[in-house]
């Protein structure tokens, strides 16, 4: 497709949905910009994933969902992943619980990474095995800052994953991810429903 966050607009607006888990990165930021104000107007809004940085950190994906949507719409609840609990792993079982109380999400927002990654969900490491929680503590040295993350059974709870691609250095992974290749983990997105919306370029 040619516009990558228009078609995100157009499948948020066709679902209507009641509840949502957002991401991070660039062509996230692009995607909550072009939704309008009402978008997800008295939806309960979540966070896929999130940076161990404080909210108003340039590095904070809750702090770009509010500054690019969140601040001028008019969302039920807004459940913070950073502010869940006052250390990681805290956070991180609160998190598990409060998801686990909540029905299904019915739509989570994901991206990929050059490296084949979505959420905090990088290549080689554990966190991509876990299958007995929805939302873990995450990170190692070669990615900057710990991470929060929905796990793969996580994800698959949700009604409907939605992920967006765009960007030449997504190239390589958005072929491996078509072939299945175990080496990107966003090939192993399972949902009620997966829907990826992907430049034309790739």
């Amino acid at each position: 497709m040619a516009d990558v966050p228009a078609a995100f607009v157009a499948l948020v607006a066709e679902e209507r949905p009641a509840s949502v888990a957002l991401s991070g990165g660039g062509t996230a930021e692009r995607c909550y910009e072009a939704l309008p104000d009402a978008a997800l107007a008295g939806a309960t809004v979540l966070f896929g994933d999130e940076r161990w940085v404080p909210v108003d950190d340039d590095e904070s994906n809750e702090g770009m969902a509010r500054r690019a949507l969140l601040d001028r719409s008019d969302p039920a609840a807004v459940r913070s992943l950073r502010g869940a609990g006052d250390d990681r792993e805290g956070a991180a079982d609160a998190y598990d619980e409060l998801v686990c109380s909540l029905p299904p999400v019915e739509l989570v927002h994901l991206g990929l990474g050059p490296d084949g990654h979505t959420a905090s969900l990088f290549p080689g490491m554990p966190s991509l095995e876990v299958t007995d929680r929805f939302v873990i503590a995450t990170g190692d040295d070669a990615h900057p800052h710990p991470r929060l993350t929905f796990t793969f059974p996580g994800i698959a709870r949700c009604h409907l994953a939605v992920v967006t691609v765009e960007g030449d250095d997504k190239a390589d992974a958005w072929r491996r991810v078509q072939a299945g290749a175990r080496t990107a983990p966003a090939a192993r997105i399972t949902a009620e429903r997966v829907v990826w919306l992907v430049d034309r370029s790739l």
